[in-house]
């Protein structure tokens, strides 16, 4: 009886490997965890630079959506309020513009703000928080465009109440433009609402 029940052994391994079926085995590895969750960033790198410049934060895109990062943008001390402010959002722009750091692209963020665009402040007869791009607008992408708004209105660069007056070089007409919680969420479909200001 043992012998039989010996032979029956390598004989039933044999049928169950037939069936694709391993008669015994270790857990199989899945493969590597995620090295980082979308969207999060473990440690911030504003710690190492907050004494080089005054902090603020910038939006990136991420998994469609606009997400706040932490940044310094670099202001000279003693500058007036209406050159502090054109001096903060030019360097928002510059980091719009710059390519995400290792760690914030390893967590999936990049940015549609692309060229060198500038800023100046009001013309003659523009209200004193005008904010004036080299490229109109209205010519931006969606996506690039709800960044800027949403960096600007955020920051030192606007009033402060969640919107920001934006108009083109020369001449160009100035809109008033709002970022909203859809802008947030779905940029390349929701453009920053706005409104002409006139007279």
């Amino acid at each position: 009886m043992n012998v039989r029940r010996l032979l029956a052994v390598p004989l039933l391994a044999g049928l169950v490997t037939g069936c694709g079926i391993r008669a015994t085995e270790v857990p199989t590895d899945f493969g590597p965890a995620p090295s980082r969750v979308h969207c999060s960033l473990v440690d911030p790198e504003i710690s190492t630079q907050a004494s080089r410049g005054v902090p603020a934060q910038v939006f990136l895109l991420c998994r469609s959506s606009l997400v706040a990062v932490d940044r310094t943008v670099r202001v000279p001390e003693g500058a007036a309020d209406s050159q502090r402010r054109v001096l903060v959002a030019q360097g928002l722009l510059n980091e719009l513009e710059s390519t995400p750091s290792a760690a914030e692209l390893e967590a999936g963020y990049t940015t549609e703000v692309r060229g060198d665009l500038s800023v100046t402040g009001p013309r003659d007869d523009d209200p004193d928080d005008t904010l004036r791009l080299s490229t109109p607008p209205e010519a931006l992408a969606p996506v690039a465009l709800s960044q800027i708004v949403c960096t600007f209105s955020d920051s030192a660069a606007a009033e402060g109440d969640g919107s920001v007056i934006l108009g083109g070089p020369d001449g160009d007409s100035l809109r008033r433009y709002e970022c909203t919680d859809d802008v947030r969420a779905r940029p390349g479909t929701d453009e920053p609402p706005s409104t002409e200001l006139t007279g």
